[in-house]
């Protein structure tokens, strides 16, 4: 089930009731798509409720599509230091609360793409036109998969 900024901390319960009322671990999973600007401050108080009322949740964060916009020269883009910025805060939400963070949904390729700016080669505005290939949703290109994964690894060991 995917939740966005709008979902309220007594939706996100009554979701869990509706989807695994026995309670089965593992049967669901909560996609949060909070945005960067959001999950620190939204993300705890849903992971306080859901875990009082004792169901036991998946977590997996998406930084992917709660950060889209479009650039200035026309294309759909993310920026790799804000979906950073959402798994980070993904990470210290679960870490505040004693949750565990279950996993995180990027979209990605082994390509040299520039969908999306930043990363370690700057992939800026007028880089885009470059080599934009997706039909729908911008993917972090090879290195900034590379760098991606460098980061959660960080946030892993921190625990």
């Amino acid at each position: 089930m995917k939740i966005g900024p709008t979902c309220a901390p007594n939706d996100a319960v009554a979701l869990c009731e509706a989807l695994n009322p026995a309670r089965v671990p593992g049967r669901l999973t909560f996609i949060t798509r909070m945005g960067a600007a959001n999950v620190r401050h939204l993300l705890p108080s849903i992971l306080r409720s859901v875990t009082a009322a004792g169901h036991p949740v998946v977590w997996c964060c998406d930084p992917m599509h709660g950060n889209t916009f479009t650039s200035t020269t026309g294309r759909k883009t993310r920026d790799f230091n804000v979906i950073i910025d959402e798994i980070a805060g993904f990470f210290a939400a679960h870490r505040d609360v004693g949750t565990w963070p279950g996993g995180v949904h990027v979209e990605l390729t082994g390509d040299d793409v520039t969908e999306c700016l930043g990363g370690a080669e700057e992939v800026g505005d007028l880089d885009l036109d470059d080599r934009y290939e997706t039909m729908c949703d911008p993917r972090l290109n090879g290195r900034q998969s590379l760098d991606l994964a460098f980061h959660v690894a960080e946030l892993l060991r921190k625990g």
